[in-house]
């Protein structure tokens, strides 16, 4: 038997809580469940993707994107689909791409592996059920991952989606939130915003309408444009 010291012991579960950060909460990590976190540098686009919603600001957020000709995904929480299905309805109408963002906002990890499945199941089947649109995208509330995540994205045919840049428009003014964008923005990039507040209702999301109002027609004049997640992946598109 192989003796250890306790600074080999110490630093081994260091590199084993390391590793479980990593995994559970870098953009960059697979290790839990397959999942992407930038799209294809091949040409100037940029995915802008919405979590939280539907909520009762998100018509005036369909209204900006619509203005700058900008398709985006929403990464939407079931209980908010049923509570605003019309809303729902329109994110769909639009154009946009919607993706699974469980049902009830819950942090997922050490949670078991029935009860991930049950939320990402129950979001995916209202989302279905109100919008005719089965999502094959989901994203992890606050980005946090676990096991039995795996098997949950594979029972439903869902591919995760983290984020190349944070906007953070949750926490900071817009003043702090378009440089951020601006500043992130390169071929590929997947920017994660949102336009609502977990299951808030009437959420306020001035920050991220003032922030889109500034940098979308400075990334146009950039020379990108805007695509939904799915496309973006596509090395190449129609």
């Amino acid at each position: 038997m192989t003796a250890y010291s306790i600074p080999d012991f110490t630093a081994a579960v260091g590199a084993s809580a390391g590793l479980l950060a990593y995994a559970v909460r870098s953009p960059r990590s697979a290790l839990l469940a397959p999942s992407v976190y930038r799209g294809s540098q091949t040409r100037p686009a940029i995915a802008l993707t919405f979590d939280d919603g539907p909520s009762e600001s998100t018509p005036e957020l369909l209204k900006i994107l619509h203005r700058y000709g900008a398709s985006a995904t929403f990464f939407q929480c079931g209980a908010n689909v049923r509570r605003l299905s019309d809303i729902a309805r329109e994110v769909a109408a639009a154009g946009h791409e919607i993706g699974n963002h469980t049902d009830t906002h819950p942090a997922l990890y050490l949670k078991s592996s029935g009860f991930i499945y049950r939320e990402l199941a129950a979001a995916g089947e209202s989302i279905e059920r109100v919008t005719g649109v089965r999502p094959r995208l989901f994203r992890a509330p606050y980005g946090a991952r676990w096991f039995g995540l795996r098997d949950a994205q594979r029972r439903l045919g869902l591919m995760g989606v983290m984020w190349t840049t944070l906007a953070l428009d949750w926490k900071w003014p817009s003043d702090r939130v378009a440089p951020r964008i601006l500043d992130g923005a390169r071929n590929g990039a997947i920017f994660c915003l949102h336009d609502g507040r977990r299951l808030e209702s009437r959420p306020d999301i001035r920050v991220t309408l003032e922030a889109l109002r500034e940098v979308l027609p400075k990334l146009i004049e950039r020379g990108f444009h805007f695509e939904r997640v799915t496309e973006i992946l596509c090395p190449t598109k129609n």
